[in-house]
């Protein structure tokens, strides 16, 4: 009678040992300050080029939800808490979460319930908590806000292409549309 080999104890002199808890990485100041210099420097070179004109046969009026159009940097700014205030269900907007310091553009969204959208859980928001952590684990200044563009579609697939066009051209890092890009530091 032959014996088969105990799979599952190969290595019967081998005692694993169990895996040690390592402290979270934090980004050193050197990395954080590098990420939003180029963070800034690509979004100011976005805000500022003008698109390529393309020539028509016709005069064709440019839309208004045309995102070359929108400078989301312009908007007036409101307070992170701003979806705790009572309000009604809100309407269509796109939405710009920034960091006024310096100044950058985190994030970029579209709702049809710009009162509600930010009242339960939203990635972002995790994101920024870990934003102001580092931020104050250095003692850096921060300016959180969120601005609204309250001229977006109604329709949820074209406002959602604006938002995509908009999240596609100012590179905003706490999309995951451009988390290759800039990496996940705050994910």
């Amino acid at each position: 009678m032959t014996l088969e080999p105990d799979q599952l104890n190969l290595f019967p002199s081998v005692t694993p040992t169990p895996a040690r808890r390592s402290e979270p990485l934090v980004m050193s100041l050197k990395a954080l300050l590098r990420w939003k210099s180029q963070l800034f420097d690509y979004q100011q070179i976005a805000r500022e080029s003008q698109p390529p004109q393309q020539t028509a046969l016709f005069d064709l009026q440019r839309t208004h939800c045309d995102p070359d159009a929108i400078d989301p940097f312009s908007l007036p700014l409101q307070s992170m808490a701003f979806y705790r205030m009572p309000t009604d269900a809100g309407s269509a907007a796109i939405y710009f979460v920034s960091d006024n310091a310096m100044p950058l553009l985190l994030y970029i969204g579209e709702t049809c319930r710009s009162g509600r959208r930010w009242k339960g859980e939203h990635g972002c928001k995790q994101y920024l908590d870990s934003y102001h952590s580092l931020h104050h684990h250095y003692g850096l200044q921060r300016e959180v806000s969120i601005a609204f563009w309250w001229d977006a579609p109604v329709q949820r697939k074209p406002r959602q292409q604006l938002e995509l066009a908009l999240i596609q051209k100012f590179q905003t890092p706490f999309n995951k549309e451009n988390w290759e890009r800039w990496g996940q530091p705050f994910g």
